[in-house]
């Protein structure tokens, strides 16, 4: 065979293989195109699901608080629950992470909670993969892991919907932030926190939380709504996301006992709940005793609220935790300030600062008293009450705290001056 011929022919068959392997290829594609495909998501929905992934979130890192609030009972007319309504509570974060827990409480409820469509800045989320959960009476739950940024010092929004009964509602009342309770009406106002009782944070920067265990002074009466002026809040910008910050405060609490208004379960009762249950708690700053002392029925002997203290300090130690204690603040020119009251105050503070209460102690008294007047606040930092006290007097009492004293390495006694 002459070689232009045999070139041709080589030529030739290269072309047909070629030609074969596309048309192949074009009937397999064909095949592929025209069988069974899934149904595109809307646009709207496309987006959604971009923002909010479902697969199981992992991160590194421990479990740790960047918000809590302490149950502090019923609340009235809810008997019947909320059915068919969205709560949407407004939170504020201490440190930030980019997967988050939320916990649901069903404590003072009677009834079995259920909730669905539950969100944290829109990511949806679930409860051992299921998106309705039912909260048992006198019960809690833990969400699965989300994965969603959470910023630090920022407010977060977590919502829910109860698509039936389920009450009367678990709340915490007076909380100085604005949330929100949405119906078919519209959306309505709100100054309580409902079920919700924490946000966790998977935190590898964190050491640990910090628990500001209180009352209203720690849960902020009198402080701006929407300022988060509380002392917490103002330790929690101070510590730069070394610590997350749980705010433990109830208004009207006390160590022992129940006073009157909605001072919740007393500090003895709830320390498990609210301090040695707080996710990476590792110091918590006891600021209880104004209440027993002032508030009906008051409490004469300084020694058993001492005690109180004491046997507070003891269980947390028992845990692991580092102890912080807070001197009793002024309050003379509140209706129920008397002398002998007064006397009982000065009394406990006294053992506070001998260093035989607490791992060490941060001199509230001091930081907000007025030395004119020493039993007295300081006019600048009075809410008006004399009692409670305002964005300033806070301001003075987070900026008071010594923040190496947190640490549970350390062992200072004394306040830092």
């Amino acid at each position: 065979m002459p070689r232009r011929q045999g070139y041709a022919l080589l030529i030739a068959l290269v072309a047909g293989t070629a030609a074969l392997a596309a048309a192949v290829a074009f009937a397999f594609a064909t095949t592929l195109l025209s069988g069974p495909r899934p149904t595109p998501l809307p646009p709207a929905e496309t987006q959604a699901a971009a923002r909010n992934p479902v697969a199981p979130a992992t991160s590194g890192g421990a479990w740790v608080a960047t918000w809590t609030a302490a149950p502090v009972g019923a609340e009235k007319g809810t008997e019947g629950g909320l059915p068919g309504r969205t709560v949407r509570n407004v939170v504020h974060t201490s440190i930030g992470g980019e997967v988050a827990r939320i916990t649901l409480s069903n404590l003072f409820g009677t009834t079995p909670l259920v909730v669905d469509r539950a969100t944290v800045n829109t990511r949806p989320v679930t409860f051992k993969g299921a998106g309705t959960v039912t909260v048992a009476a006198g019960g809690r739950v833990v969400s699965d892991p989300v994965a969603v940024p959470v910023a630090p010092d920022s407010d977060l929004q977590v919502s829910f919907r109860t698509p039936q009964g389920g009450g009367p509602v678990t709340y915490h009342g007076h909380t100085h932030q604005t949330s929100f309770l949405i119906d078919d009406r519209g959306t309505f106002a709100t100054g309580n926190w409902r079920y919700l009782t924490a946000v966790d944070v998977r935190s590898e920067q964190a050491l640990g939380a910090v628990v500001a265990f209180g009352d209203s002074l720690t849960a902020g009466s009198g402080s701006s709504t929407d300022a988060n002026a509380r002392w917490p809040d103002v330790l929690a910008d101070r510590l730069g996301g070394r610590y997350g910050v749980a705010n433990a405060g109830i208004a009207g609490n006390r160590i022992a006992g129940i006073g009157r208004g909605t001072g919740g379960q007393s500090g003895t009762d709830r320390l498990d709940r609210d301090v040695l249950g707080v996710a990476g708690a590792r110091t918590v700053v006891i600021a209880l005793g104004i209440n027993d002392v002032q508030q009906h029925p008051q409490e004469s002997d300084p020694q058993r609220v001492v005690d109180g203290l004491r046997a507070l300090t003891e269980r947390a130690h028992a845990r692991g935790l580092r102890v912080v204690g807070a001197t009793l603040t002024p309050f003379e020119g509140f209706p129920t300030w008397t002398p002998q009251r007064d006397a009982v105050r000065h009394a406990v503070n006294e053992q506070i600062r001998a260093g035989t209460v607490f791992d060490a102690y941060v001199d509230f008294d001091a930081a907000v008293r007025d030395p004119a007047a020493p039993n007295r606040l300081l006019a600048p930092y009075d809410s008006g009450d004399h009692l409670h006290l305002n964005d300033d007097g806070y301001r003075a009492l987070g900026d008071r705290v010594d923040l190496a004293s947190l640490d549970r390495d350390r062992t200072p006694r004394s306040d830092a001056l």
